[in-house]
């Protein structure tokens, strides 16, 4: 269903309100030591500012997972593509344990797992500006 403009601006708002939410909750889950439910929920973030950029610019919510395909269909800068390249896999490693073979409660950790909060949040700043 593809949504009116004005529908499809306070639709994308409510998805970028999402994104936001998981970002905190990221920031807050991070403190716990919980690096791969942090993990994960910056990939979520991600996607679903990504998705609130796609409703804005078309009304219609895009049902994938591929951040890089969806930055790409919303324009970003490439700068930025990369970043949501570097939090791509981080859905699978995290939801499905036997994706690389280690637990994903055992693979993240506070050094490789900071970087991908970084990162989301350069994407959502961008998005903010953007939507």
């Amino acid at each position: 269903m593809i949504l009116s403009p004005s529908m499809a601006a306070e639709e994308a708002k409510r998805w970028l309100g999402l994104a936001k939410d998981d970002l905190h909750s990221a920031e807050v889950i991070l403190n716990s030591r919980q690096f791969y439910v942090c993990a994960f929920l910056c990939q979520q973030s991600v996607e679903k500012g990504l998705k609130a950029l796609l409703i804005k610019k078309t009304g219609a919510l895009l049902k994938i997972h591929d951040l890089v395909l969806l930055a790409k269909k919303g324009g970003m800068p490439e700068a930025l593509i990369e970043k949501c390249d570097a939090l791509n896999n981080i859905y699978l490693e995290t939801r499905y344990g036997d994706v690389s073979g280690i637990p994903p409660s055992k693979k993240f950790n506070l050094e490789n797992t900071s970087p991908f909060l970084t990162r989301a949040k350069e994407v959502i700043a961008w998005l903010e500006k953007n939507i």
